[in-house]
């Protein structure tokens, strides 16, 4: 398995795009209860190749992640050859990027001098998917990116 098992609720929430997986092997309805009721070591090794598939999909198509911790920001960029990260912190007391007061201030203060902005871009280590995926395991999101191409304005002007 290259990525992870999809969780209970993600395969239920992707149920005829499992069963179209499954018809795709020739599995129909009875034959997959056939299956889950005498085969589960099948079961598993079908339901790890339906979530690489799914995983390979959604990580191609992922282009922003980001990550709140603290106060401090991480903001990706992936291109097809290099991941571009910008950081940022703030150095005011008790400040939350993940705290909706904080984040606020941060947006209309953005040249404010208890910020530092950091940014930086490396080739991938491994195959661009799997970069993406630890990152996401690690506790990143994906999102659309507006905040990383407003950031990168303001750092070069």
């Amino acid at each position: 398995m290259k990525y992870r098992q999809l969780t209970t609720e993600q395969l239920n929430e992707m149920h005829q795009e499992f069963a179209k997986f499954l018809a795709t092997q020739k599995i129909d309805s009875d034959k997959w209860q056939e299956i889950k009721d005498t085969n589960p070591e099948m079961v598993a090794e079908e339901i790890n190749l339906f979530s690489d598939l799914v995983w390979e999909k959604v990580l191609t198509n992922v282009k922003y992640l980001s990550n709140y911790t603290g106060n401090s920001l991480n903001l990706f960029r992936f291109d097809q050859e290099e991941i571009h990260r910008i950081v940022i912190k703030c150095t005011k007391e008790n400040f939350d990027f993940s705290k909706k007061e904080d984040y606020q201030w941060f947006v209309n203060n953005s040249k404010d001098p208890s910020l530092s902005y950091f940014k930086g871009q490396k080739t991938y280590f491994k195959e661009r998917n799997l970069e993406i995926f630890e990152l996401i395991e690690k506790g990143c999101v994906i999102d659309k990116g507006d905040l990383y191409e407003l950031i990168y304005k303001i750092i070069h002007k």
